[in-house]
């Protein structure tokens, strides 16, 4: 059985990051979900000051944070083939380097947790309640175990 193609696109605007590493964990989340085949997803990896603005024009929030996602719709996934683009996850290089630096693992463990973070509020997962944050969190971890980076965790 082939794995589904989907539409991913990594763009790394600062920092020194592994784009295939993230598209692949991009790719695990979306297809260990059952997400469609043809579902898109853009990953960008910038500067604290991009995601400050980001932050402040959507959340109302003028300050950097680590990873925003964006749904582009609906967060029910339609049964059948065909494109769908999913949403935008947006990581701050600077603040993801900083929590790596205080957890104690690599920067690079910290991106893809983001990622698989990201992808997972794509997906229509939330962390606003204390069942949907332990939801999240235990697809999160089968995830980065899954992907080899072991056990990190947001706050």
């Amino acid at each position: 059985m082939s794995e589904p193609e989907y539409e991913i696109t990594v763009r790394i605007e600062t920092g020194n990051a592994d784009g295939d590493r993230l598209e692949s964990a991009i790719r695990y989340v979306l297809s260990s979900h059952q997400a469609p085949p043809g579902s898109g997803v853009t990953l960008v990896v910038t500067d604290s000051e991009t995601v400050r603005n980001l932050n402040r024009q959507f959340r109302g929030v003028d300050a950097p944070t680590d990873v925003l996602a964006f749904q582009s719709g609906p967060t029910d996934l339609p049964d059948t083939e065909g494109e769908r683009y999913l949403g935008d996850i947006v990581i701050s290089y600077p603040v993801a380097a900083s929590q790596a630096e205080e957890g104690g693992h690599d920067v690079m463990a910290e991106l893809i947790l983001l990622t698989v973070h990201g992808t997972l509020h794509l997906l229509g997962y939330d962390h606003e309640s204390e069942a949907e944050r332990s939801e999240m969190w235990a697809a999160q971890s089968a995830a980065l175990e899954a992907l080899g980076v072991g056990e990190i965790a947001p706050d």
